[in-house]
């Protein structure tokens, strides 16, 4: 077989040999197997593929996938991320984070990840809590909670992700719970197929330590009412007899009932995620329950020019126009001696 021929694959070739050790009844479970079906879809040899990840539950992430992978420090992922695909920008590189990885010592990190637009997918586990180190607060934790690291509650005001990436110009956002798989494949495919840094924020449920902190959205009692599925194109109509609508009233977003009030389908706002301003995305991404459902699915995703292709040009150019071919040429150069 040449290397430019691709083989057939199934979620089993990406199944590793590794026994998976999350604590029973961890979101973690469905968001592997989500993306282990997912990437048979993308018709590309599992060995250009490589998952990174820094420190904590979800960061056990590359030894349960059968591809190339670090397991690297805490928060620092983005960097090893980066370097990855510019050393071969043809891998498909996945960055497996949690939100205290990602948003507390690697908060930098993750700021600047986003603003070069490098080529990479970042999952972001949310679960809204330490778990991996016992339950502490995390910097999505909601304010007011009460953990064995501050028993008093926290007085912190917590990151929405979407929210922070926004601000950093993020050209994909999206948002999905743990409890939708094929939502989540369809999210990971999308990422994979967008041209930069796309971040993918999974509202994750860890049973042991925060349970059901996301039940509010995801509870199946609730989740039509809570859930606004954003299709591009499309208007944004959500709940359980899906006569729910978003509408923009001045300079806010207002829920209605269609048929109430004078309010038709053609009122409801529709979906636009290749729009460059961020207003609107940014009006979608912070809503939250219960005066609003919580938007899923793409949020944003717009073309820029992503930093492993500025600086491959930028390489490019600088060889083309330099005097020095070799490394001969640039070590002859100038000033030269010889040590008998």
């Amino acid at each position: 077989m040449s290397e430019l021929e691709v083989k057939t694959l199934t979620n089993k070739d990406f199944t590793s040999d590794q026994e998976v050790k999350w604590c029973p009844g961890c979101g973690d479970y469905a968001i592997l197997r989500s993306m282990q079906k997912a990437l048979p879809q993308l018709e590309t040899n599992k060995e250009d593929y490589v998952f990174i990840a820094g420190i904590g539950c979800s960061s056990r992430f590359p030894y349960y996938m059968n591809t190339y992978g670090f397991h690297t420090i805490h928060g620092r992922a983005p960097a090893i991320a980066t370097g990855v695909k510019l050393a071969n920008p043809k891998l498909k590189v996945w960055q497996i984070t949690g939100d205290g990885d990602a948003l507390a010592i690697g908060g930098n990190h993750f700021i600047h990840a986003i603003r070069r637009n490098i080529d990479i997918n970042i999952i972001l586990f949310n679960n809204e809590i330490y778990g991996l180190t016992k339950g502490q607060f995390s910097p999505t934790s909601q304010k007011g909670i009460k953990t064995k690291s501050n028993p008093h509650g926290t007085t912190d005001n917590p990151f929405i992700p979407v929210k922070l990436a926004l601000g950093c110009g993020s050209t994909f956002i999206s948002r999905v719970p743990d409890t939708n798989p094929k939502a989540m494949q369809a999210v990971f495919l999308a990422a994979e197929n967008h041209r930069g840094t796309s971040l993918v924020e999974i509202l994750q449920n860890c049973v042991i330590f925060n349970d059901k902190i996301h039940g509010a959205v995801t509870g199946k009692d609730v989740k039509k009412d809570m859930q606004l599925w954003l299709e591009d194109g499309k208007p944004m109509i959500f709940g359980s007899e899906m006569n729910k609508g978003i509408i923009l009233n001045g300079l806010k977003l207002e829920v209605v009932t269609i048929g109430e009030n004078g309010i038709t389908e053609e009122d409801i706002l529709v979906h636009d995620e290749k729009e460059n301003d961020i207003t609107l995305h940014m009006m979608l991404a912070t809503m939250s329950a219960p005066e609003f459902p919580v938007a899923m699915g793409v949020i944003r995703a717009v073309e820029q020019l992503t930093y492993d292709d500025g600086m491959a040009s930028q390489l490019e150019e600088n060889i083309k126009n330099t005097k020095f071919k070799t490394s001969d040429d640039l070590f002859n150069s100038g000033d030269t001696w010889v040590v008998n």
